[in-house]
């Protein structure tokens, strides 16, 4: 009697491995790309029959599926080959709109601007479909899942942008949209808001993670193939964020954030994220009863003409992106107070004011802040965080705290230390350069940044001077003041 052997664990490692190089059978829908695990009649993804094949296929196993390759639609090419001129940018009419971008919108580029409910969002979009319309050859298209058209077509009104080629729409659901896309064929969308249109192939409420994330994937998609500037009008939390999953903003090509004071005229487009440009550019817009106006020379507004110099008063130049804006900082110290004094700020940066303070306490010998009130703040609406407005602010506290009025023709950069030394910061020559366009006429910098130093000449007649710590820089200040 033969007695079968069962072969050794070797052997049947070899005969594993080797059946796992043989091609394996794979089944795939011709309609849609769907692979189910066996063949069957209909497509349970797309619902086409007799589309499912059987190929056979060796490739890398995904979540126990054989992925197959498939010919691409266009097949690769050597870039020397491709145009880039349907990516070129497309000016919009507003000037400081289109510096952000980078020239203006890109075909087939998708771009999310999010803000603060009653900043304005909408009316600036509402200009920029309607100088599209007028100066771009094609329709621009407004959806609104928010205002029926009618209350767009009031704004419209008041701003005076009223176009035969702007059309308007008020829908929440994507098919619709996408309906009138078919329709009208605009060269520009703006869809306010994406968190208002939903899906019904999707689950979730209108807003919630899952149906924000299908919306903006499928207007990407939609955007690219047929080459539609589309811009989305994107909420924000609490904090300030883009509202939604972070993967929205992964998806678009450029994220904008709209700021502004409620109180104030003034607003910024602030560029987050630009495949298409620098992502570092800040825009400036006045918003008035007729709408938003770009502003070129934003610095005016940030600035107090007085009559006679006053203390407690000094400028500085803060960059917003690659853009100088020339802001005055205003401090007023208190009385004397028993306890805990305050320490109130509007438009700076609380924590460097409180530093500030500290180093001037410690560093001077004449004024005393441990026991005073002390309140600072900018002028025109503008947040200036930047460590390089240091040195105003102290100049500043200092000029309120003894009663000493700055030269209103100094500006003053740098950021100060805690050993109360004068730190050198960027972007010196260009914020010399605007303060000068402006009228000032002296001005101080960080050691290394003045004319000497840096090979850079000062601009025009400006009388540039470095100091190397906060007593230096009291000191001449008080020299200046006293020409």
């Amino acid at each position: 009697m033969t007695t079968s052997r069962s072969p050794s664990p070797r052997a049947a490692a070899g005969r594993g491995r080797a059946a796992a190089r043989e091609p394996r059978p794979a089944y795939e829908c011709d309609a849609c790309g769907h692979q189910p695990p066996k063949w069957v009649g209909r497509c349970p993804e797309c619902g086409e029959w007799g589309s499912v094949v059987e190929c056979t296929v060796s490739g890398p196993l995904v979540s126990g599926r054989v992925v197959s390759s498939r010919m691409p639609a266009e097949p690769a090419r050597p870039i020397a080959t491709i145009s880039a001129a349907p990516a070129r940018a497309r000016a919009t009419g507003v000037s400081e709109l289109d510096r952000v971008l980078g020239g203006g919108l890109v075909p087939g580029a998708v771009v999310l601007l999010a803000g603060e409910p009653g900043v304005g969002k909408s009316t600036l979009l509402l200009d920029v479909a309607q100088q599209w319309a007028a100066n771009a050859g094609s329709p621009s298209l407004v959806v609104s899942g928010e205002e029926s058209v009618s209350q767009v077509r009031l704004r419209a009104e008041r701003m005076g942008t009223l176009h035969d080629q702007l059309y308007l729409a008020a829908e929440s659901d994507l098919s619709a949209v996408l309906g009138h896309l078919d329709a009208v064929k605009p060269g520009l969308l703006v869809l306010d808001s994406v968190q208002t249109i939903s899906t019904t192939g999707t689950e979730g409420v209108p807003g919630g993670v899952t149906q924000v994330r299908a919306v903006t994937a499928a207007l990407v998609a939609v955007a690219k193939e047929r080459g539609v500037a589309t811009v989305l009008v994107g909420h924000v939390t609490k904090d300030g964020q883009v509202a939604g999953p972070r993967v929205l903003e992964h998806l678009v090509d450029v994220v904008l954030h709209f700021e502004g004071d409620k109180h104030s005229s003034l607003r910024l487009v602030r560029g987050v994220k630009n495949r298409f440009g620098a992502a570092d550019e800040v825009g400036c817009f006045e918003m008035h009863e007729g709408g938003i106006s770009s502003l070129a020379d934003p610095s005016g507004l940030f600035l107090t003409r007085y009559s006679e110099p006053v203390p407690g008063t000094c400028v500085t130049v803060a960059m917003e992106g690659r853009r100088a804006l020339v802001t005055e900082v205003q401090a007023l110290i208190g009385a004397t107070v028993a306890g805990s004094p305050r320490r109130t700020v509007s438009g700076l940066d609380g924590a460097r004011l409180a530093m500030v303070l500290a180093v001037l306490q410690r560093r001077t010998e004449r004024l005393t802040l441990h026991d005073r009130e002390v309140f600072a703040a900018t002028v025109g609406g503008i947040r200036v965080v930047e460590p390089a407005a240091d040195l105003a602010v102290a100049l500043a506290v200092a000029s309120g705290g003894l009663n000493l009025a700055l030269n209103p023709q100094l500006v003053a950069i740098g950021e100060v230390g805690l050993t109360g030394e004068v730190r050198r910061v960027g972007a010196v020559p260009r914020r010399l350069a605007e303060a000068a366009r402006l009228g000032f006429r002296l001005a101080l910098v960080p050691p290394g940044c003045g004319p000497d130093s840096s090979g850079v000449a000062a601009p025009g007649t400006m009388r540039v001077t470095e100091v190397t710590d906060v007593r230096a820089a009291l000191q001449a200040a008080a020299r200046a003041s006293a020409e």
